[in-house]
C-alpha cells in the first residue's frame, strides 16, 4: 500500500510540477497575441512567425497541462451521478473509467502519434505558412508528452481509488485525496 501511496505522490508531484511550468504559456499566449494585433491594426503590418509561435505556445500549453487539469479533477464531467456518490462508489467508477476508457485511449494516442512524431522529426518540419516558425516537430512531440502525462495521471486514479477501497486513503496528504475528502479537513 505504501508503494501505492508514492506512485501519487510521485505522479501528482510530475503533473503538478508540469502544470505550474507550462502554465506559463497563457502568459505568452497573450503578449504575442497582443503584439499581432497591435502590429496589424496600428502599424499594418504583419508577421506570420509571430501567428504561429501564439498558436503553437496554446498548443503546448494545453497539451502540457491536461495531465495536471487531470490532477486537480478539472476535466469537464457530467457529474449527476458522481459528485453526490460515496468515495467508494466514485473510486470503482475512477478505476472502471481508467481502465476502459482513458488508458486505451491514451495507448491509440501513442501508437498512432509515435510515428506521426518521428516523421516530423525526420524532415524537422516548419509551419506550413511561408515564413512561418520551425520546429513543428517540437509542437508535435507534446502529442507524446500529452498521452504519457494523462496515462500516468490515470495510473496515479487507480492507485489512489485502490487505497479508498482498502480504506486507506488516509496515507495521502490532503492534496491528493479524493477533492470532498481534502475539502472536509
Amino acid at each position: 500500500m505504501r508503494m501505492l501511496a508514492i506512485a501519487v505522490q510521485a505522479i501528482g508531484g510530475l503533473n503538478r510540477l508540469v502544470g505550474h511550468i507550462f502554465s506559463w504559456f497563457s502568459v505568452g499566449v497573450v503578449l504575442v497575441c497582443f503584439a499581432v494585433v497591435v502590429l496589424r491594426y496600428g502599424f499594418g503590418t504583419t508577421y506570420l512567425w509571430m501567428q504561429d509561435l501564439y498558436v503553437w505556445l496554446s498548443g503546448a500549453m494545453f497539451t502540457a497541462v491536461a495531465g495536471f487539469a487531470l490532477f486537480r479533477d478539472d476535466h469537464v464531467r457530467v457529474d449527476i451521478f458522481y459528485r453526490p456518490a460515496s468515495l467508494r462508489w466514485k473510486a470503482i467508477a475512477d478505476i472502471i473509467g481508467v481502465v476502459f476508457f482513458l488508458l486505451p485511449f491514451m495507448g491509440v494516442i501513442l501508437v498512432w502519434g509515435i510515428p506521426y512524431v518521428q516523421r516530423s522529426w525526420r524532415f524537422f518540419e516548419g509551419s506550413a505558412n511561408p515564413g512561418g516558425m520551425p520546429g513543428l516537430f517540437v509542437l508535435k512531440s507534446f502529442i507524446l508528452g500529452f498521452a504519457i502525462l494523462i496515462a500516468l495521471q490515470g495510473i496515479a486514479m487507480i492507485c489512489r481509488s485502490i487505497l479508498v477501497l482498502a480504506d486507506r486513503e488516509d496515507m495521502l496528504p490532503p492534496l491528493y485525496r479524493y477533492p470532498s475528502t481534502a475539502a472536509e479537513e
